[in-house]
């Protein structure tokens, strides 16, 4: 779809770049020449991912991985972090915020620690990184495209995943205030909301225990989930040069699931009851679990 080289000379940072649709994203940057940046919290598989990567790509690209571990919910692991990327070559020329976390859960059932715990990655840790390079950016008169993955959630809200849909929610203003606070330094913000990609993290804690073809999706006009290569080529598109003139939008890629049902969790959850509620929980309390035990290794 795009020529040969296109990101040569593009710096990119993705975070939560190791797994799931920031991968993706990173391998569809990385194909067309660019020097990508990937952070996350597990050293261990960023560093799995950009050899991987590496390994099946540069030789063609001319284009690097580099790893970074961060906790953007750390303000100032993230200037640490950015320190680092500016030593190996300079200002960034954009940023993918896609670094997020989200479960189902009812409201009710909801604590000040679970809310925080998606709200301190999403809306604060998007903010952190977007504050710390774009001062950097700004004060060096250098241009650049920031890009965050958000939901369809922020036009409508959604039910049991609130944290989430307000986290997100923010981060949409954010690109609309900032396109315009920040144009005239030359520095864009553009959004994408993804309907259904599905990835391994996505469906263990947002449909545990489904076990079935996640490339269906019934509900959806086109009777099926996105594929990850339109996702990358939507970012491409928006990242790559050509489209400088666009700023301050959010991007649905949904296959029209937002226009036919509103693309949220209401009608697969609103009949479940306590049980059903208590064997969900469990399940995304054995998948953090695994994560934390992962990171410690």
């Amino acid at each position: 779809m795009f020529r040969e080289g296109l990101m040569t000379d593009e710096r990119i940072l993705v975070t939560g770049g190791g797994t799931g649709l920031g991968r993706e994203m990173a391998e569809g940057f990385l194909k067309l020449g660019a020097t990508v940046y990937i952070c996350g919290r597990r050293q261990n598989k960023l560093d799995e991912t950009a050899a991987e990567l590496m390994a099946e790509h540069a030789h063609d690209s001319g284009g690097k991985v580099v790893a970074h571990a961060c906790d953007i919910r750390d303000a100032d692991a993230i200037h640490a972090m950015v320190d680092s990327i500016w030593a190996d070559g300079g200002a960034l020329t954009g940023v993918v915020n896609n670094a997020a976390g989200n479960f189902i859960s009812r409201t009710e059932d909801l604590s000040v620690n679970g809310f925080n715990a998606i709200a301190d990655i999403v809306m604060r840790g998007t903010f952190y990184v977007t504050l710390d390079i774009g001062k950097r950016l700004i004060a060096e008169g250098k241009s650049a495209s920031f890009l965050s993955i958000l939901t369809t959630w922020v036009w409508s809200g959604s039910a049991f995943v609130v944290p989430s849909a307000m986290s997100k929610t923010a981060i949409n203003a954010m690109t609309q205030s900032l396109a315009t606070e920040w144009g005239r330094y030359g520095l864009r913000f553009n959004a994408i909301a993804p309907g259904l990609f599905p990835t391994k993290g996505m469906s263990s804690r947002l449909n545990p225990g489904s076990g079935g073809d996640n490339s269906k999706n019934d509900l959806n006009p086109m009777g099926r989930a996105g594929e990850m290569h339109e996702l990358a080529n939507l970012a491409v598109f928006l990242m790559g040069t050509g489209a400088e003139y666009v700023n301050g939008q959010t991007i649905a890629i949904d296959g029209a699931g937002y226009q036919a049902n509103g693309g949220t969790f209401y009608p697969q959850l609103q009949a479940l009851g306590d049980a059903e509620w208590d064997m969900m929980r469990q399940m995304i309390k054995g998948t953090n679990d695994k994560d934390k035990a992962d990171r410690a290794t």
